[in-house]
């Protein structure tokens, strides 16, 4: 029985990325569920039709310009929502989290938010993020549920996880609070499935536009991850980052990140 691939990938610009992932949805190991984020496409303007020619359906809700997400896969899904679902959600909320429900797995992908600044609101919104996700969790599922939470989630959970940590100790993404954020969400019960299979230093899934050569000097950031339920962390077999993506013509600044199942 062949494997069963999800992948989790920041297209930065879906419409302007198509031509990236057409390859990586054509290729012998294309996944069988891709999560997006930061597609930048409103609803209306999502490409229903490029999916649906690759043998894909799509669950989306996006915004115009930011934001975005979107699971797509080659089964149907028995159902879609988006949001927290706890009477708070914004506009926003909806273009930031999904889940999807298949009909052994369901999947959460999320576009965490960066924070910009540990001064502004949106670092605070952040947080709150985490803590809404944590009370999903509780609310949703149950650890014997095969059950991924996957998608740009903002932060680098630890020192291997960055090129020169040293430097980044005050980043959003990258602060202690942060971190503890996160640490809180995988306490439900999560494992860290790239880490179960990569253990090595080195590998990200994120390199800053702004730094020159940084894909080819290996500058960057572990910040794409596939957190996985206890029993769906043992049915894992491997976890890679798609590199090649980022080398491609005008890339996202992320890649995707790829888990290999047995189900």
């Amino acid at each position: 029985m062949p494997y069963f691939r999800i992948a989790t990938f920041n297209v930065n610009s879906l419409k302007s990325r198509l031509p990236i992932v057409s390859r990586f949805m054509t290729a012998d190991d294309a996944p069988d569920v891709i999560c997006f984020q930061e597609t930048k496409c409103q609803d209306a303007d999502f490409p229903v039709d490029f999916f649906s020619a690759l043998g894909y359906s799509a669950a989306f809700k996006g915004m115009k310009s930011y934001n975005g997400v979107a699971v797509v896969s080659r089964a149907e899904p028995k159902g879609a929502t988006f949001g927290f679902g706890d009477g708070e959600d914004s506009e926003q909320d909806l273009a930031r989290l999904a889940a999807v429900d298949f009909d052994n797995l369901s999947v959460v992908c999320s576009y965490v938010p960066q924070g910009k600044s540990k001064d502004l609101p949106d670092f605070q919104y952040k947080l709150r993020f985490f803590d809404r996700l944590k009370r999903l969790f509780d609310r949703r599922f149950v650890k014997s549920d095969r059950l991924l939470w996957t998608g740009d989630i903002n932060v680098a959970p630890s020192d291997m996880d960055v090129t020169h940590p040293e430097n980044k100790r005050d980043h959003v993404c990258f602060r202690q609070e942060a971190k503890d954020a996160l640490t809180r969400v995988l306490s439900w019960g999560f494992v860290d499935v790239f880490r179960k299979h990569r253990p090595n230093p080195g590998e990200f899934s994120f390199w800053d536009y702004r730094i020159k050569g940084a894909l080819e000097r290996n500058i960057g950031w572990r910040i794409d991850h596939l957190f996985a339920s206890p029993l769906l962390a043992d049915l894992s077999r491997d976890a890679y980052v798609a590199r090649e993506l980022r080398a491609m013509e005008r890339p996202s600044d992320h890649t995707a990140v790829v888990g290999v199942f047995d189900i």
